[in-house]
């Protein structure tokens, strides 16, 4: 490498990039370009590596250059025991290095971020319980709010709870227990009072202030606020904050793409929502982007690619209320009427007590627009979802 210049200015550029976009992800600590570049060039086991900077993995890669074209590879590894977290490889043209920088600095972090966590709920899990503290406490929440089950939403609560009992100040766990009560009220699942909805939006509100730099505090609490309060504006002002942070986080791109399409904005909905997919195409929540998707293209009336993403959706996730809706829905619009029953009876069985005059309640706190609740709804009756 060090007798091609060209190569060597594109893949410190390129490292440059990826080291200051990964900083951007306010839970991980990553070390400045000054103590990982000392061992450009070097043959060095990760496991030292790990020893001597104290660093869990170690993010590295390679460059091959055929004429005008290059391929990076990349591999985090973790370096207490060698195991590979993820891996993939880019292919791109020199013709303008710098947006090529960019390319892969944005596909590696969109892609680890998740792999990362991932990673960081395997080891909180398997700490002894007395030795957890407030981060331990809130990646197992996590890992609960993925499972998606009822039970599984409490305990991510419970656990929100605790680490918040611990330190006060933690905005994550504040914004998850809001997240966590909007998916139990959208879901059905349990009673959710008024009570806990005020708990929820001031849960949100607080995370808000004192995460303003944490880009995944302001994407759960901004979204919290939209489905729970109604608060449209401050939702958007908040999620597009979480992307000015971090421009990779897919998850805030999923945000911005459920708010968006909901404000009858489906086209810069799909947009957000395929990018979120580009920056991981296997994240564990990837079933909310594909019936994000599955919305976005209903309110634009393209219900047979609407329909495509909804089937994404309920194969990835069976128990998503929305998807099952969103399945009789667009089969009602496609005139498939005993599909569209059946997949509201699938619906029904999750929540049993939903009709359009509950739905209207509902969305009577969320910001929608009436032209999208009025397509929604229509859908619904079509299916043969009762009045009342």
């Amino acid at each position: 490498m060090s007798g091609d210049p060209e190569q060597e200015y594109f893949v410190d550029g390129m490292v440059e990039e990826i080291i200051t976009a990964l900083s951007r992800i306010r839970w991980l600590f990553v070390l400045a370009r000054n103590s990982s570049f000392t061992y450009k060039g070097q043959a060095i086991d990760v496991k030292q590596i790990g020893r001597e900077l104290r660093v869990r993995c170690v993010l590295e890669g390679s460059v091959r250059k055929a004429g005008q074209r290059v391929r990076i590879t990349g591999q985090l590894i973790d370096t207490a025991s060698g195991a590979h977290i993820w891996a993939n490889h880019f292919d791109g043209a020199l013709d303008d290095i710098f947006e090529l920088q960019d390319q892969v600095a944005s596909s590696v972090v969109g892609a680890i971020e998740p792999k990362l966590q991932q990673s960081e709920i395997e080891r909180a899990t398997r700490k002894v319980t007395a030795s957890l503290d407030a981060y331990d406490l809130y990646l197992r929440a996590v890992a609960q709010f993925h499972s998606y089950t009822e039970e599984g939403m409490r305990e991510a609560i419970g656990l929100s709870k605790r680490a918040l009992a611990i330190d006060q100040s933690y905005a994550p766990a504040a914004a998850l227990i809001s997240l966590c009560r909007m998916h139990q009220r959208q879901q059905g699942w349990e009673p959710i009072s008024e009570t806990d909805v005020a708990e929820a939006v001031r849960l949100a509100r607080q995370s808000i202030e004192q995460g303003k730099d944490d880009p995944d505090t302001l994407w759960m609490a901004g979204i919290t606020l939209w489905f729970l309060a109604g608060e449209i504006n401050i939702a958007e002002r908040v999620i597009d904050r979480a992307l000015a942070l971090n421009p990779n986080s897919a998850h805030a791109w999923n945000a911005s793409g459920w708010v968006l399409s909901f404000q009858n904005q489906p086209n810069r909905g799909i947009e957000s929502l395929q990018h979120a997919m580009r920056l991981s195409p296997f994240d564990p929540l990837g079933w909310m982007f594909t019936s994000g998707l599955a919305v976005s293209y209903l309110i634009a009336r393209r219900f047979e690619e609407a329909n495509e993403w909804a089937d994404r959706s309920v194969v990835d996730q069976p128990r998503f209320g929305m998807a099952l809706r969103m399945k009789a829905v667009l089969c009602a619009y496609l005139d498939r009427l005993e599909e569209a029953r059946e997949w509201l009876r699938r619906a029904l069985e999750l929540q049993p007590d939903l009709t359009v005059a509950t739905w209207k309640t509902l969305a009577g706190a969320v910001a929608i627009s009436p032209e999208v609740l009025d397509l929604y709804l229509g859908g619904l009756r079509k299916a043969g979802l009762p009045e009342e």
